[in-house]
């Protein structure tokens, strides 16, 4: 199916998607509500996930800066509440980067241009991202790292992606991962992001995945 060039967008402060990875939202306010309605009439049904940037709060009921590169998530599950509210479930397709906005919604629509496809990585990024890994996460996810270390079928796309969004760093650091020209790029700045962590001492005990 080829891609659309508008997208309705969902701005969060705290929310950053990857492509092949799940995000579950709740959806409360009114015009998303009214949002996620048109999305589920559409063939698409994307929805495209932007951070929010700067004192986004003094204008968050109009239109507050948002990061202009974003992922698109198909909505693969709606579930409707009792109130007018919805949970969704989206799956990243891929990111884009807002090129202009067009008026005329309760919520947000943007015109987009997509970014390439993902390409593969380097083996030796793959193998530095393992032991990487199993230093950051062996004393509080053994299994987690087992499973990311000897599955041979989770290709470096998900691997990676996955990795940028599950671990529990700040929405900016997540933005920065997004923005990367390409995967392997986006593996490289991972492997910095983790080692800084590690340095830092990688708060010994605390959670750091979602």
């Amino acid at each position: 199916m080829e891609l659309p060039s508008l997208v309705p967008l969902f701005p969060l402060p705290n929310a950053v998607l990857f492509p092949g990875v799940p995000l579950p939202l709740h959806i409360f306010e009114p015009r998303y509500r009214e949002m996620v309605r048109d999305v589920e009439r559409g063939e698409e049904r994307l929805i495209g996930m932007v951070l929010l940037r700067g004192d986004w709060r003094r204008q968050y009921y109009a239109s507050p800066p948002v990061y202009p590169i974003g992922c698109a998530g198909r909505m693969v599950s709606t579930e409707p509440l009792p109130d007018g509210r919805y949970n969704i479930l989206l799956h990243g397709v891929r990111e884009f980067t807002v090129v202009g906005e067009r008026p005329g919604q309760s919520y947000r629509v943007a015109e987009i241009e997509w970014r390439p496809p993902a390409a593969g990585v380097p083996p030796e990024l793959r193998t530095r991202i393992h032991a990487l890994m199993q230093r950051f996460l062996e004393d509080r996810e053994p299994k987690l790292v087992s499973r990311l270390v000897n599955d041979a079928s989770l290709s470096d796309e998900l691997l990676i992606n996955f990795l940028c969004y599950a671990l529990d760093f700040s929405p900016m650091e997540k933005q920065a991962l997004l923005e990367a020209p390409g995967l392997a790029a986006r593996g490289g700045r991972l492997c910095e992001v983790v080692q800084f962590a590690l340095e830092a001492g990688g708060g010994e005990g605390d959670k750091w995945y979602h």
